[in-house]
């Protein structure tokens, strides 16, 4: 039988469980909290993974504890399948930016609501960098040493969400305002 690679979403989840054992409610929160401003995870796709990397032997399931969730960790075959995934080169990144897909029809799209999306998803934007921003303002003195690489994603995501809002602030007028009906 041939293994089959990991996938980015079985690699993130052995990648929290390093850490300890972990039940799949915590893992979507954790995952939620650590990569959800870059990478999404749904409820569904944890639980699939989960399912399959301990049919694989990669994780082991503990005993159920309250409300019956059911804490797991990774086993040495799972530490050495993300040894593996983190050996490969991660591949090419791809936009998904929604609201990119709908610009790009803009001329079809009523002003007035590609003005109000442009306003929401600017908004959302402000919002992640004030919590990104607030994020690092909280990390303690040496930290950056300790953990540079959740410190290096951090910076990343304050980097994106300043380039995106100076994207959405270069906008032409005629793009982000809506004509009034007495003008």
């Amino acid at each position: 039988m041939t293994e089959r690679p990991l996938n980015a979403t079985a690699a993130s989840l052995l990648g929290f469980l390093h850490d300890g054992p972990l039940t799949g409610w915590d893992l979507v929160a954790l995952a939620e909290q650590r990569i959800g401003g870059f990478w999404s995870l749904t409820s569904s796709q944890v639980y699939r993974e989960l399912a399959t990397m301990a049919t694989a032997g990669l994780i082991e399931a503990g005993e159920r504890g309250r409300r019956d969730r059911q804490p797991f960790k990774i086993t040495d075959a799972g530490r050495a399948a993300f040894r593996a995934w983190g050996e490969r080169e991660p591949g090419a990144e791809t936009i998904r930016f929604p609201l990119l897909l709908t610009m790009v029809f803009g001329q079809h799209i009523p002003r007035e609501q590609m003005a109000r999306s442009i306003a929401a998803h600017r908004a959302l934007h402000a919002e992640r960098l004030a919590g990104y921003e607030s994020m690092a303002a909280t990390i303690p003195a040496g930290h950056r040493a300790a953990d540079p690489f959740s410190v290096a994603t951090l910076d990343f995501g304050i980097a994106y969400e300043r380039a995106v809002l100076t994207w959405f602030d270069g906008l032409p007028d005629s793009i982000v305002q809506v004509e009034r009906a007495d003008d």
